[in-house]
């Protein structure tokens, strides 16, 4: 069977080590050639005061834990009579809920989770579940496992993430900070995590996995005195994650640079700011392919092609561990480094900075 369209597989570039990527597919020729991918409108905007900012590019670790547990799996219990079925998916429980509270009590990890469970020993318990935003209740009755003689729901849980990213910006005065440019998602469920509480810590970049078509790279980092937090992450979107009480190392640049809003970006060169060896972010050459019309916040706002030789010598392109990277063009921050296109790895995909800015409440 002939197909003349190309399929492009497209992955988010997750901060590298225990964070998931997303993977999508595209059409090559409606991505690049269509027609219906329109101008982005001019818009105007009434305060006539620039915004600065003050560019990132370095290498952050970044530690979350959940508001509640995530189910990420179901599983059957081993009892002294045999092999009984989930108690909890029985009751209704699904993998990407997340389990808030329970018989109204709150939770916030796997421990509460199962001294709960274990105080009300074998009667049923009631389960509040956060389900896409909607609250849902299920009535559990707990299975005593042979194993270890807890009492059990048949469920695998996950209350906390961590992994390397990249800093995209910070402001002096306030001290709130934006990374990545996409959400943090569990890796075995796609649930975007909700967060309780968080932090950033210092990194540094000790190795590269170079990107080829079919095989996306990554840069590989390490947490630096990870007892010592510079900023706490407050917020986790689909346009990344937010925070405040930013106190990290001072970038590349050493000033602050004015923000491009959607109409002022244009197609042609730009650079990224991002950090390939250590701790010290360094600028490379890009090329703006394409802008693309956005009515609402997404992490998919322009086609990104890296031209820089270095660049492209050492990492192939673009690589996971890059997301957040500044997108810096006419000495303005316009967006930041989100996807890479798997079978092309010099050309990704990169957010408009205004919908950053808008989730750190800086616009």
């Amino acid at each position: 069977m002939k197909n003349k369209n190309k399929i492009i597989v497209l992955s988010v570039l997750a901060p590298i080590l225990f964070f998931t990527s997303y993977i999508y597919s595209f059409n090559y020729n409606k991505i690049f050639n269509s027609q219906e991918l329109k101008a982005v409108k001019i818009m105007s905007y009434s305060n006539p005061h620039r915004i600065y900012v003050n560019v990132g590019g370095e290498p952050i670790g970044i530690k979350l834990n959940t508001d509640g547990v995530l189910v990420v799996g179901l599983s059957d219990i081993i009892t002294n009579v045999g092999k009984e079925n989930s108690p909890a998916a029985l009751s209704g429980v699904q993998i990407g809920d997340i389990i808030t509270k329970i018989n109204d009590e709150k939770i916030s990890s796997s421990k509460d989770m199962s001294v709960l469970i274990n105080k009300h020993n074998a009667e049923k318990i009631k389960v509040t579940i956060n389900r896409n935003g909607e609250e849902v209740i299920k009535d559990v009755l707990p299975v005593k496992s042979a194993d270890d003689e807890n009492y059990k729901l048949g469920i695998w849980i996950r209350d906390r993430a961590a992994g390397v990213g990249t800093l995209t910006y910070y402001d002096n005065k306030t001290g709130k900070f934006a990374a990545l440019g996409h959400p943090i998602t569990d890796v075995d469920t796609g649930t975007l995590l909700k967060v309780k509480k968080g932090n950033i810590v210092d990194s540094t970049i000790i190795s590269i996995k170079k990107g080829l078509a079919g095989y996306p790279g990554e840069v590989r980092g390490i947490f630096v005195d990870e007892d010592t937090s510079i900023g706490s992450i407050e917020k986790n979107t689909i346009c990344g994650i937010y925070g405040s009480n930013f106190s990290g190392k001072k970038n590349l640049l050493k000033k602050e640079l004015p923000v491009a809003f959607r109409h002022e970006i244009k197609l042609g060169k730009a650079q990224i700011l991002t950090t390939i060896n250590g701790e010290k972010p360094q600028l490379y050459d890009i090329n703006i392919e394409k802008l693309l019309e956005q009515n609402s916040p997404g992490p998919k706002s322009m086609i990104i092609k890296v031209t820089d030789p270095v660049l492209l010598q050492k990492t192939g392109g673009i690589v996971q561990g890059m997301s957040g990277s500044p997108i810096i063009q006419n000495n303005k921050i316009v967006g930041a480094v989100t996807h890479v296109l798997i079978n092309r790895p010099d050309v990704g995909y990169g957010i408009y900075i205004e919908w950053m800015l808008k989730d750190s409440g800086l616009m």
